[in-house]
């Protein structure tokens, strides 16, 4: 019997774009309208033309090209998959959302194991806590326990969404606002050239080219102009109990960002962690993504071990002049105050600019902020998408 499902809805055609996205090929509304029309011209997914039409329309590069015949079938003749196996012998479990994020967090809970040195040293009691009665601190419960929980139950956020639901036009406003926003920041010059007519400079050798056709005669000169890029745009989202109620905002916003700017995107609480690919998935379970990052987190907030362990590990090859960092936190920090400050300023070393916004409507008025005022470009207080557009214009 044929699966196959037919192929004349709109949103049949529409499902299979989506799963192309989740594996990384650019499949926007112009390469899905092609592909509608070559269907209309060439018939049903059963035929070889059509599926060749449509890889040459979806695919632009060698990865895509060999990625195709294994989601074309998987999507339009899933009855010919079952019970493959690999030629390893091996087969390929699937990994759900849960799956990942499980993983996500032990792989952190396994680096920040502490040396046999640092076990030794007393536990930090809440009384000594710079916010102790910040929200940060749950003593006696499983999550506050090292920070973080990790038991099973707490995967369960994944499909809590009261409250934090958004609407498509709610959606559609933030990307467009997003889009907006990348647009005025300014790009940074570089001392290479590119070819552009007209252009500032005159390409001598380009120009020698094209002139054996005219018989040595420069009746066709190339120009170039200086050649600018993007720049570097990274977020650094506080996910902390003190943060709980906030993280989703902020989450849905990076991953605006993820996709619109190419930003770099990463959580902390008591440790650092990128969620750059899970932001940058365009699928239907954008809502179960958003709650699956902030899913398992705890207590506790080391801003400055996390933007530390940033700036030498993380974006070590990437901070350079004119990089935007944007941390989104209410500033409650466990370490030191004076580490804050520490941390903020190896980053200004690094030429970049520093954003901090935070959910109340004053600056943060926590200690180690307070400390860090000075490397810090600009506070900028976001608690809805209506203060995002308030602050687009200083955004730049």
């Amino acid at each position: 019997m044929n699966t196959t499902p037919a192929l004349a809805p709109s949103e049949t055609l529409a499902g299979f774009a989506a799963l192309l996205r989740d594996h990384g090929l650019c499949v926007g509304v112009a390469e899905q309208q092609a592909m509608l029309q070559a269907a209309m011209v060439l018939g049903g997914p059963n035929g070889p033309r059509l599926n060749a039409a449509w890889r040459a329309i979806a695919c632009h590069s060698a990865r895509e090209w060999r990625l195709w015949p294994d989601l074309f079938a998987r999507y339009w003749h899933p009855e010919r998959l079952r019970g493959q196996v690999r030629v390893s012998g091996q087969t390929r479990p699937q990994r759900d959302l849960r799956q990942a994020v499980q993983q996500m967090h032990e792989q952190m809970d396994h680096a920040a194991q502490p040396p046999p040195t640092a076990a030794k040293a007393a536990p930090q009691t809440a009384a000594d806590a710079p916010h102790a009665g910040a929200g940060d601190s749950e003593a006696g419960t499983p999550r506050a326990m090292g920070g973080a929980s990790r038991s099973e139950p707490q995967l369960e956020a994944l499909h809590q969404r009261d409250g934090q639901m958004w609407l498509p036009q709610e959606l559609g406003a933030l990307q467009r606002l997003a889009r907006q926003i990348t647009a005025q920041l300014r790009p940074l010059p570089t001392r290479r050239w590119r070819n552009a007519h007209p252009g500032q400079r005159l390409d001598l050798r380009q120009t020698l080219r094209r002139s054996v056709a005219w018989g040595g005669e420069p009746l066709a000169p190339a120009w170039q102009v200086k050649r600018v890029e993007p720049p570097r745009l990274f977020i650094l989202v506080d996910v902390s109990r003190s943060m709980e109620s906030h993280a989703a905002l902020f989450l849905r916003i990076a991953r605006a960002f993820a996709l619109e700017a190419q930003a770099r995107v990463f959580v902390f609480h008591t440790r650092l962690a990128e969620v750059t690919p899970l932001m940058q998935r365009d699928s239907a379970t954008v809502q179960e993504k958003i709650n699956a990052v902030t899913a398992g987190f705890g207590a506790g907030t080391r801003i400055a071990a996390s933007l530390q362990d940033f700036a030498r590990v993380h974006a070590r090859a990437q901070l350079r002049r004119g990089a935007r960092v944007w941390v989104m936190s209410d500033g409650f920090d466990t370490d030191a105050p004076e580490h804050l400050a520490d941390a903020l300023r190896a980053l200004r070393g690094h030429g970049a600019r520093i954003t901090w916004f935070h959910p109340t409507r004053q600056a943060p008025a926590a200690a180690a902020v307070r400390n860090a005022r000075e490397h810090i470009h600009r506070f900028v207080p976001l608690a809805s998408l209506a203060d995002l557009v308030e602050a687009r214009p200083v955004l730049h």
